[in-house]
């Protein structure tokens, strides 16, 4: 699989964006891992994981100024998202931050702005600043994050709410709630579910059903995690990597397929949800 073959989501307002993207969390905290962490950006946007995915609270700002340093002369090659915390979401608010996101990220647009997770910001005036930043070219579209089906059974019912075009949540095989209810609420929309921590802040990495079944197919177990997590057309997702070999491993996570039965030895471990859960976060 080369980079001009990476395989897309389709967005509802058919935007496409890479199946598989660079998370940047906790990126651009240390100065002595700088420049490595810049080659992992560089060469994950060489390999075609063109989707960046930070936020103005990771590190404060700083993985934004590191992603901006990465993307210096290839905005164009990019997808790049970023989120405002909830706290920051009134109308003015969610402007005022926006634009700071965008001095940090060197650039003059975001290709998808997301609320970070609900506060007591009324959701309504965070729509309103999203659709502003769309009708001044600052944001291309927005979505949401860490949102549960009654929210956002709520944000389409306002004005422009409908606009969503996508909900980040974390998903893998330890935390598959988003399957009973969210899943088929953003598929009956059109809209891709974007994953993020594929493989569980690193747990999933020590799971031994994870590990026997990498050793079998002659894998990574972050590149099993990774893959699980594509194996539904209408999933995207983010994986953090702060070296080059990292970010080439889970490149190669791609190119994995897994069989029915491998689904069902993993299912034997990680259940699929029976009820309602509620959505888990990090």
């Amino acid at each position: 699989m080369t980079a001009s073959t990476v395989r897309a989501v389709t967005l509802p307002d058919g935007t496409s964006a890479p199946a598989l993207g660079l998370g940047t969390w906790y990126l651009g905290e240390d100065p002595g891992r700088t420049d490595d962490q810049l080659d992992a950006l560089r060469t994950g946007i060489d390999l075609g994981l063109t989707l960046l995915d930070t936020a103005e609270m990771y590190g404060d700002g700083a993985a934004e100024e590191l992603t901006g340093r990465a993307i210096a002369g290839r905005r164009d090659d990019v997808f790049l998202v970023s989120k405002v915390l909830p706290h920051h979401a009134t109308r003015q608010g969610t402007v005022d931050a926006c634009e700071r996101s965008l001095r940090r990220l060197r650039t003059d647009h975001l290709d998808l702005y997301l609320l970070h997770w609900r506060s007591r910001v009324p959701v309504e005036e965070t729509v309103a600043a999203f659709e502003s930043l769309v009708s001044r070219g600052l944001v291309r579209s927005w979505g949401v994050s860490n949102l549960d089906v009654p929210d956002l059974d709520r944000l389409v019912g306002l004005p422009g709410g409908n606009r969503v075009q996508t909900d980040q949540v974390l998903y893998n095989l330890a935390r598959r709630g988003p399957e009973y209810d969210l899943v088929p609420w953003c598929r009956s929309r059109r809209m891709p579910l974007m994953a993020y921590s594929p493989v569980d802040h690193g747990e999933l990495l020590r799971h031994q059903a994870v590990r026997g079944l990498a050793a079998e197919k002659g894998v990574t177990p972050a590149q099993l995690a990774i893959a699980w997590v594509l194996r539904l057309p209408d999933v995207f997702t983010v994986a953090k990597a702060s070296t080059r070999a990292h970010v080439v491993e889970n490149r190669a996570a791609l190119e994995i397929d897994l069989s029915q039965a491998e689904l069902d030895q993993l299912d034997r471990s990680f259940p699929p949800p029976t009820g309602k859960v509620p959505l888990d976060v990090l």
